[in-house]
């Protein structure tokens, strides 16, 4: 079993003390998105997970305790964009603090533990291709020495998206705008040694050397772990998703990023309310369980071969 911590929110940055308990406790309850009331019980013994895939913008906060998941194989999809706080409102100095921060995790677990991700792109105001890759180069240049892979996408408007891209200038580029960025990008890449893949995106961009990317990587966690993984590709994902199967112990509604073009948040009272009902010792992320749920443990096992070594 992989665990995804988490694509509805970023848990580094604000629920570390909280996952943190959890490992320590052995498991988690997680709410299902689509029936607010029933409730599954997760296991987190290393015995069971095969690899944690954290997704932040920010993992200042889980810094200082990087020792704590020496039990288990793990990486992190980091991101980090040219948006200033007029998209990304809760985010500190990326020159002062999240670019350090990147290096710094990079030193402490090694650069393929720690995957760019240069996303969602979009155009509008001063975000245009030239800025994208003025930014693009800037953070390639400062990155190179700490990660391997960067991986970009373009946004898709979902309801919430569409909604705040009223209140700021954001546009998908076309096709054709897609084609040379993603070109001009590549060249870039190259030139500080950084290999470039497309996340869940329709367009094919093999003929720039763009691959598909497999962001839930059972290739990366193979190599990390020094085994071989029997899993399959995650079929609740989006067609165009690379992705094995994984479980999100993450939540909706409980991410203080503010970011506008967040598909995650979809109602910033809710956001609100969930953070201010968060319990660091408490088994969900937010609020506790009542008479009205239906808990159930989920069946779940590794999908690890660990007499097989990749090297042997």
């Amino acid at each position: 079993m992989v665990i995804s911590a988490s694509r509805r929110t970023d848990i580094p940055s604000y629920y570390t003390e909280w996952f943190f308990h959890r490992l320590k406790e052995g498991y988690v309850l997680v709410r299902n998105p689509m029936n607010f009331h029933q409730v599954s019980r997760i296991s987190l013994s290393p015995e069971v997970v095969d690899g944690i895939v954290f997704w932040t913008k920010n993992p200042v906060p889980m810094l200082e305790r990087l020792a704590e998941l020496e039990r288990y194989h793990y990486y992190f999809q980091f991101t980090l964009t040219p948006y200033g706080p007029e998209i990304e409102q809760n985010l500190p100095s990326k020159d002062e603090v999240i670019i350090p921060a990147f290096q710094r995790l990079s030193e402490e677990i090694g650069r393929e533990r720690v995957v760019w991700r240069y996303d969602p792109i979009f155009f509008g105001g001063a975000y245009t291709m030239d800025c994208h890759c003025r930014y693009f180069e800037m953070l390639a240049c400062r990155l190179a020495r700490y990660t391997q892979k960067c991986t970009v996408s373009f946004i898709d408007f979902y309801k919430n998206t569409r909604r705040n891209a009223k209140q700021v200038e954001m546009r998908q580029p076309t096709a054709s705008e897609q084609e040379e960025l993603l070109g001009r990008f590549a060249g870039i890449a190259r030139q500080y040694g950084i290999s470039l893949d497309a996340c869940a995106q329709e367009g094919d961009f093999s003929g720039l050397g763009i691959m598909p990317a497999h962001c839930i990587d059972k290739g990366r966690l193979e190599r990390i772990g020094q085994f071989r993984l029997d899993m399959r590709r995650d079929k609740n994902q989006r067609s165009a998703c690379g992705c094995v199967e994984s479980i999100d112990i993450g939540a909706y509604n409980t991410c203080k990023n503010g970011c506008m073009y967040c598909y995650a948040n979809y109602n910033h009272t809710s956001v609100a309310g969930n953070f201010r009902s968060h319990n660091p010792r408490a088994p969900l992320l937010f609020g506790e369980l009542t008479k009205a749920d239906c808990v159930k443990v989920r069946n779940v096992k590794s999908f690890a071969d660990r007499q097989i070594s990749l090297f042997e």
